[in-house]
């Protein structure tokens, strides 16, 4: 059976938000996140660059989780934990805009 739209947008979510949230590989997650890409929260700066900013910034030792995911069309949405080697989260639910298997948008 094929795969829906929606299933491959959440299995492209978890690859793109593993490869840069917990493996770190900045090069790899390129491929993820358009040179275009929209980052419409205020607390990120502009980008793919921005973005890529913040979680260089992150404390070593931060991971990413899923919860919950529901996806329609082009959007999938998650809800993600960060875990801070502190013993620390922050919960978030992150909304994403998929055009041609690359993060186009993102809310949080």
């Amino acid at each position: 059976m094929e795969k829906t739209i929606q299933q491959k947008n959440k299995e492209l979510l978890i690859e793109g938000f593993n490869t840069l949230f917990n493996k770190r590989d900045f090069a790899a997650a390129e491929k993820f996140w358009s040179p275009d890409y929209i980052q419409h929260s205020g607390h990120i700066p502009p980008g793919r660059e921005g973005l890529f900013g913040l979680v260089k910034a992150f404390p070593p030792g931060t991971s990413w989780d899923h919860g919950i995911m529901m996806a329609e069309n082009d959007y999938v949405m998650v809800n993600s934990r960060f875990s801070l080697p502190d013993g620390s989260e922050l919960i978030v639910a992150d909304i994403m805009r998929i055009k041609d298997g690359v993060f186009e948008e993102h809310w949080t």
